[in-house]
């Protein structure tokens, strides 16, 4: 979905206008994908405008560059400034955040560390990330030919640009063959997530999500859904998931910041379960959006944004 411009983007420390937040084309992020980014909501509640983990994802950001030895020249507390005052230039109650943290121009070679490393947030505004029905009916996905990343090949629990050029394979494939989305395997064969969404099965009451090591990113609403569903009594394990599970399963459900909790009704053109939203999915939808729509602020996830 093309995203509409706003008002201001914060590139370095200064609010500039949006048609003026360029780089030079030198840049090494251009040329090698050197980028880490989160992608956070900021939700209109009855309450007031909040931000979604707001901490966990900042602590995401800096554990990704970490591993790149990219130092992010702000503390997280000027993060959290900065991310307030977009969103306030912009006079934004709900949106969707991007922080983006990018090797700038300088030395044009592979190594990286003589460039800097800048920053940038921008916000807009973002519906439903995967179709207007697809929250209450359910979406149509498929087993991917791609593959996530090997171990020790890119580490995937670093929310990095070039990680998604893996993505953008997984979801043109889907998209090219009449899906919505892809779910991607590991190198051995098990279930890792889709090109941009974490993947829960529901099987006999029981919910089920791959491990970390399955080369997957660790989700902030897969945490989140984690916490909740053991919440309400439902058994949650993150143990490698077989191939076969996906199509015997009851239910099935991605979870992310831009996907929230989306069901899954169809996998390979088989329906999943009865073909629609199971119970469990739909009562983790209802905790979910019971905190991000009413602003009931249940473990502390919601960051409401200070008045003017």
């Amino acid at each position: 979905m093309p995203v509409k411009p706003v008002k201001k983007i914060w590139m370095n420390g200064k609010l500039v206008d949006w048609k003026d937040a360029n780089i030079h084309i030198l840049s090494h992020v251009v040329h090698y994908g050197s980028s880490w980014f989160e992608g956070i909501r900021c939700y209109d509640t009855k309450k007031g405008s909040a931000i979604f983990r707001l901490d966990k994802h900042l602590e995401r950001l800096y554990d990704s560059t970490k591993i790149y030895r990219a130092d992010i020249p702000y503390s997280v507390a000027e993060l959290k400034k900065a991310i307030v005052e977009t969103i306030r230039a912009n006079a934004m109650k709900a949106c969707y955040i991007r922080p983006l943290v990018y090797r700038g121009y300088g030395d044009v070679g592979v190594n990286p560390l003589n460039n800097p490393v800048d920053v940038a947030i921008a916000v807009w505004e973002w519906g439903t990330y995967l179709g207007a029905e697809a929250i209450n009916d359910g979406i149509d996905v498929c087993v991917s030919t791609w593959t996530r990343p090997a171990p020790n090949t890119l580490p995937t629990l670093a929310k990095s640009g070039g990680n998604y050029l893996n993505s953008q394979l997984i979801k043109m494939e889907a998209l090219k063959g009449g899906f919505t989305e892809g779910i991607a395997l590991d190198v051995f064969g098990y279930v890792s997530e889709g090109s941009g969404e974490n993947i829960f099965i529901v099987k006999n009451g029981e919910c089920f999500t791959p491990p970390v090591t399955s080369s997957l990113l660790a989700g902030v609403t897969r945490a989140s859904a984690i916490t909740l569903l053991r919440d309400a009594g439902i058994p949650v394990a993150e143990v490698p998931v077989a191939r076969e599970q996906l199509i015997i399963a009851d239910e099935l459900f991605f979870s992310g910041t831009a996907a929230e909790v989306t069901p899954i009704r169809s996998i390979d053109r088989m329906p999943v379960g009865g073909g629609k939203p199971g119970p469990v999915t739909k009562k983790l939808q209802r905790m979910f959006f019971d905190i991000v729509r009413n602003g009931r602020n249940k473990h502390d996830w919601l960051s409401f944004l200070p008045g003017k």
